[in-house]
């Protein structure tokens, strides 16, 4: 897992502002959450948008920017509060962390100094927390090697177990533009799209990605794709990789449902990813396509390594390839099985509602349970006891209609 950092900036002088900016954008695990100009209306800033971190500049009025770290220090306490200065004034940096700040930082600032400052932050916040642990984002895409393998419920079913863990937040994004359906699987009907957050990249902050979620009573939260299927829309790897900071500094998992054309968009993604979930079924075409991927995948630094073989649907056919003939055509281990019940999941994806509520005592649910555990080895597998009440209303609750 890898530490996003939330960042709010205020610094009134426009020039040291765009260089501190020009260079907080060059950090991968840091995003930039706000800016502002003026020291009277900071304080309100970082009490909407949370930030772990607040970068104060003292250089254009001092006295007043001493004040407001005692502010945000007070009204925020989960904000740390690092300090920036050219001043090396003793009596300056003292009346700094007394009154809360964390950090002191010397303008103009070094690349290196400000990393290490966050590291030192960082340790202050594990060793006060009784998890151990600080706030982390892992990136699980699921991809296929042929249309109908299960992309889709494995993608969707997976990130709603994660969700069920308390300390996991968890986002769904649909990358397949032309046909993904994962807002038909979890019955949903969504105000936004991944397309409306495209079309607003340049002012792109946390409130708006919150607004064009949309939130499954399961606990995880969707980013769909497009609602019409319009070749004008496009977004660049680049905007995507901006979407995805975002969320990664906002949620800690994100599943990542990708197309089955492999294209920029897709791999973009697995180039951020931390595990690739490559889904197949053990016919011959798949395993062919199983081949092909992964010495694709070789030749991409980097994607190999965090590819996991998931076995779709084990036991669909007596006519199936055996495991060990297809161990051999692969020439790698599975990572995981998942056991086929056509019925239940059919049921499931008819009814909108995830497996974990659907059918949590079914063999395969409990089989994604475990792969989810191999993700994340702190999630809890046990259930609440009450089940989500049937008959909800939704898109399918027709088909619902008659049932006992």
């Amino acid at each position: 897992m890898k530490t996003v950092v939330r960042l709010a900036l205020v610094d009134p002088h426009e020039n040291t502002r765009n260089a501190l900016k020009n260079l907080l954008v060059g950090i991968e695990s840091v995003w930039l959450e706000a800016e502002c100009s003026k020291y009277e209306f900071f304080s309100d800033v970082v009490m909407q948008t949370q930030p772990d971190i607040a970068l104060i500049s003292l250089d254009s009025d001092p006295a007043r920017a001493l004040a407001l770290i005692t502010r945000v220090s007070q009204d925020v306490p989960t904000c740390a509060v690092l300090v920036i200065s050219s001043s090396t004034e003793g009596s300056l940096i003292l009346q700094a962390m007394r009154n809360g700040a964390k950090e002191f930082l010397g303008l103009p600032l070094r690349i290196e100094d400000f990393l290490s400052a966050l590291d030192r932050i960082s340790q202050t916040n594990r060793s006060g927390r009784d998890d151990g642990q600080v706030r982390s984002s892992q990136i699980i895409t699921v991809c296929g090697v042929s249309g109908g393998v299960g992309c889709t419920s494995l993608a969707i079913n997976l990130a709603c177990i994660l969700a069920q863990h308390p300390q996991n937040s968890v986002a769904i994004i649909d990358l397949d533009f032309a046909l993904g359906d994962a807002d038909v699987w979890l019955d949903m009907i969504p105000e936004y799209t991944i397309q409306d957050v495209a079309e607003n990249i340049t002012r792109l902050d946390y409130a708006l990605l919150k607004r064009s979620l949309t939130k499954h009573p399961c606990g995880a939260f969707l980013l769909p794709r497009p609602i019409h299927l319009d070749d004008k829309f496009k977004i660049s790897p680049d905007n995507l990789r901006r979407v995805v900071a975002l969320l990664k500094a906002t949620f800690t998992h994100l599943v990542v449902d990708v197309s089955k054309s492999y294209g920029p968009l897709d791999m973009t993604i697995m180039e951020v990813s931390d595990t690739i979930l490559l889904t197949t079924q053990l016919d011959l075409p798949c395993l062919r396509n199983v081949v092909r991927m992964l010495q694709y995948f070789d030749t991409h630094e980097g994607l190999s390594k965090k590819t996991k073989v998931v076995v779709n649907r084990m036991g669909l056919e007596d006519s199936q390839i055996s495991l060990t003939k297809a161990l051999e055509t692969i020439g790698r281990e599975v990572a995981w099985q998942v056991p086929n019940d056509y019925a239940t999941m059919v049921e499931a994806r008819n009814n909108g509602v995830p497996l974990v509520t659907q059918a949590p005592r079914a063999k395969i649910t409990k089989s994604l349970e475990g792969l989810a555990g191999t993700i994340d080895g702190s999630i809890l597998t046990s259930k609440p006891e009450s089940e989500e009440k049937k008959g909800r209303k939704g898109l399918f609750s027709f088909l619902g209609a008659g049932k006992k």
